[in-house]
């Protein structure tokens, strides 16, 4: 084997003082196994709060990036640490944090294992001042990734179970309800199943207490949270087909915009597919 080039920079990203040029990954050279992208930011720059579901290496080549973390005890978002030039970060797979670029003129090498794809980069829209380019960002990314062709390459990481679909996915609903179908034996449907046409889930814990804060607060009874398995699994071991995309309403109530994506598990919800349940308090 000798060596060949395998992509071309593209870019994918590009706002006001912000931009990102892909080098390889889904849209630089069709490969859905790792991506490589430039980041170049020309002025003080913050990005939302994200959940990434790879793993991501970020090399910095100039100036200065935060990364900011929300601290459970005082409910507050904290430095967790500050890279300058020369640096390496690691963010691991399902960690939720905001990048701060504090200075003009930084630079850096993102590396994502498996490839970056817009489901896999959970983006939530809360608190932004721009929301209008937000959206924008998000509509180019998707239509970039839409257009690109990785078939091949989806087979192949599936099959090591690297996919964006490798996340767990939650559920919650009335205790009574669940507890009402464990007792019967019967498949359990949500109260808005026929309304909606599908089972809510979402791929982010720790926003469940906002989305029940947002959609349930009419109810009196105690809730519980059902773990299920990965979309991969759903789908592989019992033909289940999950969605990802934007919030959706349920029943009539409007949806809640604090993720860029939600997720529609189109499936009749069968008891022995939970992996965990808690109760909600």
């Amino acid at each position: 084997m000798i060596p060949k080039i395998v992509g071309k920079s593209t870019r994918v990203v590009e706002t006001e003082g912000f931009s990102i040029d892909e080098f390889a990954g889904n849209v630089g050279s069709n490969d859905d196994t790792m991506s490589l992208a430039v980041v170049k930011v020309s002025k003080p720059y913050s990005e939302p709060w994200l959940t990434l579901h790879y793993d991501e290496w970020i090399a910095v080549i100039r100036g200065q990036m935060d990364c900011m973390v929300f601290d459970e005890k005082t409910q507050k978002e904290v430095k967790a640490l500050s890279a300058v030039a020369g640096d390496t970060i690691y963010i691991e797979r399902g960690q939720r944090f905001k990048p701060v670029f504090p200075v003009a003129d930084t630079e850096y090498i993102p590396v994502c294992i498996p490839a970056f794809k817009p489901e896999r980069c959970i983006r939530e829209d809360e608190g932004l001042d721009d929301k209008e380019e937000e959206e924008r960002v998000k509509n180019q990314l998707q239509e970039l990734h839409e257009k690109t062709d990785n078939t091949a390459a989806e087979t192949t990481t599936t099959t090591a179970n690297t996919t964006g679909d490798d996340c767990f996915l939650y559920h919650i609903c009335e205790k009574s309800l669940w507890e009402a179908a464990i007792d019967s034996d019967v498949a359990y449907f949500p109260p808005t199943f026929t309304e909606d046409g599908f089972v809510h889930a979402c791929s982010v814990p720790n926003q469940l207490i906002k989305i029940a804060n947002h959609y349930y607060t009419s109810s009196k009874g105690d809730w519980v949270c059902l773990k299920l398995p990965t979309a991969e699994t759903l789908k592989n071991k019992c033909g289940i087909v999950t969605i990802f995309e934007e919030p959706k309403s349920v029943g009539s109530t409007d949806p809640l915009f604090i993720l860029s994506y939600d997720v529609n598990t189109l499936f009749i919800f069968w008891y022995p597919l939970v992996i965990e349940v808690a109760t909600l308090i």
